[in-house]
């Protein structure tokens, strides 16, 4: 009980600026207990901003409520993700070998590639919520499987991709990793999915992301690091809101 107590906890200083002011032991059962809670993580930060906009929904333009679910949206985790999305950004714009292309992802620097990168992920990002919300207001629930997919296939990436190199952060959450996990990191998404059973269809697309995601990893990196995830975590955002849209675009048109 301590350790998937003190493994949430892991998970929620890892990924989240929430507060979380106990000093949490790193073990290999904390570690493994924290794998788990990823997707449930990315639940608690989905009801945040669904809490959050629900209470300001009626007061104020939606545009505006829009920019605000992605600003909080990316205070709540830190812009953690985004710094792994502008490495990885570089890297590919170099067209180096993949060695170099490692050695860009560990400078500190952001490059030009990444910057413009970020730029348009936000530019998409806000403009996908705020056509998902225009169709009905509703579906600002979607957000919190489209958070809880994206840090489940994350767990999914750590399992079935091997490490690109035995340290780093990344070599430090796999190593403790095996499938029983995955099958625990599951279980918020499928609860999350008997209360909002109307967003099956993220399910297949997920799968889809999955695949095509982790096939052009093993083409690029031949492995996964910490930058990697970050940008999956990202990617599995966009494309979730992305899908989202379109689906309702065409069932509600």
């Amino acid at each position: 009980m301590k350790n998937s107590l003190y493994g949430l906890l892991l998970a929620f200083q890892f990924l989240t600026r929430l507060p979380v002011p106990v000093s949490c032991p790193w073990t290999k059962q904390t570690s493994r207990w924290a794998i788990r809670a990823y997707p449930l993580v990315g639940t608690v930060l989905g009801t945040v901003i669904v809490l959050v906009f629900n209470s300001l929904e009626g007061h104020l333009p939606l545009f505006f409520l829009s920019l605000l679910a992605l600003t909080l949206w990316v205070w709540l985790t830190g812009g953690l993700h985004l710094d792994g999305w502008m490495d990885v950004a570089d890297a590919i714009g170099s067209n180096a070998p993949i060695e170099k292309k490692w050695e860009i992802m560990k400078d500190p620097h952001v490059g030009s590639f990444g910057i413009i990168t970020l730029l348009f992920l936000m530019a998409w990002k806000v403009m996908f919520i705020y056509m998902i919300l225009e169709d009905s207001l509703q579906l600002i629930y979607s957000f919190l499987l489209i958070l809880a997919l994206s840090r489940f296939g994350a767990v999914v990436f750590m399992y079935i991709l091997p490490p690109a190199k035995k340290s780093g952060l990344a070599w430090e959450w796999r190593r403790n990793l095996n499938g029983w996990d995955v099958v625990l990191a599951s279980l918020p998404v499928a609860a999350a999915f008997l209360f909002l059973h109307e967003f099956l269809f993220l399910l297949p697309s997920y799968l889809l992301f999955i695949l095509v995601f982790g096939w052009w990893v093993k083409k690029a990196f031949k492995g996964i690091n910490g930058d990697l995830l970050g940008t999956a975590i990202e990617g599995g955002e966009l494309w979730g809101l992305a899908v989202t849209w379109i689906y309702f675009l065409f069932a509600m048109g």
